[in-house]
């Protein structure tokens, strides 16, 4: 259980573990359920196209006190990137926290930021982790260059 007092459910371990062992899903997107209570599998897809996962990330909404609004979500995703060099092809399971820094409720916002680290405990074998609240922070250089220098 997180700070926030939200849980995680068992689907998003069982999903992770598809992903990490079975490798025949590219990404997992994880969300709040409308009371905030539980982390949920919103999506798992094979869709190897980075685009098509960006805006899903981006284009996430969720209302809250009547309001639709955007929406912050976790996310999980296969990442596979050329070694410099040509050494060879290398994969990487990052851990993605999308809070857009605009365009987003308070509420929601806090709630997912206090619920992370218990997801992120809950699925072991996250390689890379990225924090991302504005668009050009989840463009697939901007996350391929942070992956291959171990930040973030």
């Amino acid at each position: 259980m997180s700070k926030s007092g939200v849980t995680v459910s068992p689907e998003c371990v069982s999903k992770f573990n598809e992903l990490k062992l079975g490798k025949n899903l590219k990404y997992i997107i994880f969300k709040l359920t409308d009371d905030y209570k539980q982390i949920v599998v919103e999506e798992a897809s094979s869709e190897s196209d980075w685009e098509h996962f960006q805006n899903k990330i981006l284009n996430a909404k969720t209302v809250y006190k009547g309001k639709e609004s955007k929406s912050p979500r976790y996310a999980v995703y296969d990442f596979e990137y050329e070694l410099e060099g040509g050494e060879g092809i290398r994969n990487k399971i990052v851990f993605i926290s999308w809070s857009p820094d605009e365009g987003a409720a308070v509420f929601p916002k806090m709630t997912y930021a206090s619920s992370k680290e218990a997801l992120k405990n809950a699925l072991n074998g996250i390689a890379a982790e990225v924090q991302a609240n504005r668009d050009d922070e989840i463009e697939y250089s901007t996350i391929l260059n942070d992956v291959r220098k171990g930040k973030r």
